[in-house]
Parts: structure tokens; C-alpha cells; sequence
């Protein structure tokens, strides 16, 4: 049995200061970090992007509903999918609690998939979620925004993702672990699974024009993962070895 060091208060507390400073220089650094992204310049978009929604078709405008701010977490569901990917699943636990106060403060959020609307709204029944779900299955939205490829794309390596060219088609053998079993917990194979990845996007809407302000991928969502949060502030972190966690109803 794996043991851990101990120590008197006194000493914990000297210990523990000295992290806090380490913690508010992080927080300094983080704060810096955030009015970067807000200073970066803003691009407009001009394609006419179509969603399937609620109640029928919704340009990329529509999505805002009244507000001036939108945030778009590209969801992992593919239109071969049985159903979405568990980690985003894990990630979007956590939208329902948060929407209603971003919607009272100027922001929309919204999920988005290439998966059919129907598809869509049948999951997000059973996880029992309200916040907005588009389907993006008849635009170039997913694609222009790097988060799903064509299979020719990923046969030669063309795939961009993360602001990194590159990444191969997977097969049974090639394909890690974790991806393999993610894949069949979605119905699918590797290379499928894999030709739809997780993103956010963010956006502005002024004078009826729409920009694309900022986009991350990969570990850059890591602080949208509610859950890490809470497990980096537990006394064994993150603790893991492989995939762990399930979609809510299957634990």
C-alpha cells in the first residue's frame, strides 16, 4: 500500500503558503491569458451557415438569440454515431447549471454536431439535458472550423486539428486504446470515431455581422471539464490509468 508523507499543522501551513503564492501567480498568468484572447482580432464570417434546430432552420446569427456573444462547443457526434462521445457527454453535465446565468449576461451557448437533429434530440433526452443542440449535418461549419474531416483527408494526413496538420487514418491495430473503446461506446469504428473532434468556438455579433473571435481544441478544454477541476483540488488528483468515467447513466 502506497503511503504519503505526513506533518504537523505547522508545518502543513508553512507548506501550504508557500503553494499559495505558486496559485495566485497562476491566477495572475491566467487573468493575462484571458485579455489576450479577448484581444485578438476578429475575422467575419460570410458563409451562410445552416443549422438544423428546434422549430426548423437557424442561420449562424439566429443561434445568438438576441444576444451579443456566442460560445459553441463542437460536440463529438458524428452522423454514423449511435451516440455521443462520453467525454464530451462528461463535459456537457455541466452546461444546463451554467447556461441560464451566461444567457443573463449576454453570452448564448450552444452544443453543435453533424449528427441528424433527430439523433441529437433523442440523446439529449435520455441525458436528460435542456441546454440548445444544433445539427450542422447539411454545412461546411464543422469542417471549417477544424473539428470533422473527410475520410480522403484522413487517408493522406491532411487532417488539421489544434493548429497541427497531420494524423492518419486508424485501424483496429493502430489505433490507441482509449480511442478503440470510445468508438465502440459510440457505435463505431476508430477511424469514424475519429473523423469528428471536440472543439470551442467563439463569436460576436455587431451592427448584423457576425465575427469568429477564438477558437481551442484538444487540452485547451480542459478547464470546461468540470469534473477535473474538482479532481486536481483532491487529495489523489486526477489518479487515473485509461478511461475511467462513463456517460452518467451507465456508471
Amino acid at each position: 500500500m502506497d503511503t504519503h508523507r505526513t506533518a504537523t499543522r505547522p508545518q502543513w501551513l508553512a507548506e501550504r503558503l508557500e503553494l499559495l503564492k505558486a496559485e495566485k501567480e497562476l491566477t495572475q498568468r491566467s487573468d493575462e491569458l484571458a485579455a489576450r484572447r479577448q484581444a485578438l482580432p476578429w475575422v467575419r464570417v460570410d458563409k451562410d451557415y445552416r443549422f438544423d434546430v428546434a422549430g426548423g432552420s437557424a442561420s449562424l446569427a439566429d443561434l445568438f438569440r438576441g444576444r451579443s456573444q456566442l460560445l459553441v462547443y463542437h460536440f463529438m457526434f458524428g452522423p454514423d454515431y449511435s451516440a455521443g462521445c462520453p467525454s464530451c457527454s462528461m463535459i456537457a453535465d455541466g452546461f444546463d447549471g451554467f447556461a441560464v446565468h451566461l444567457a443573463h449576461h449576454d453570452v448564448m451557448l450552444w452544443a453543435v454536431s453533424r449528427a441528424p437533429l433527430a439523433k441529437l434530440e433523442a440523446y439529449q433526452q435520455r441525458m436528460g439535458w435542456r441546454f440548445p443542440w444544433a445539427s450542422s449535418r447539411d454545412s461546411d461549419f464543422n469542417a471549417d472550423f477544424n473539428v470533422s474531416f473527410s475520410e480522403a483527408e484522413q487517408q493522406a494526413g491532411a487532417i488539421e486539428y489544434n493548429y497541427r496538420r497531420g494524423g492518419h487514418a486508424m485501424d483496429a491495430r493502430s489505433a490507441p486504446e482509449p480511442v478503440r473503446q470510445f468508438a465502440a461506446m459510440c457505435g463505431t469504428d476508430a477511424p469514424t470515431y475519429t473523423r469528428d473532434r471536440p472543439g470551442l468556438s467563439a463569436f460576436v455579433l455587431r451592427d448584423g455581422v457576425v465575427y469568429h473571435t477564438y477558437s481551442t481544441y484538444a487540452r485547451g478544454l480542459d478547464g470546461l471539464w468540470g469534473a477535473y477541476q474538482w479532481l486536481d483540488r483532491a487529495p489523489l488528483g486526477r489518479n487515473e490509468a485509461g478511461i475511467w468515467w462513463r456517460r452518467h447513466d451507465e456508471y
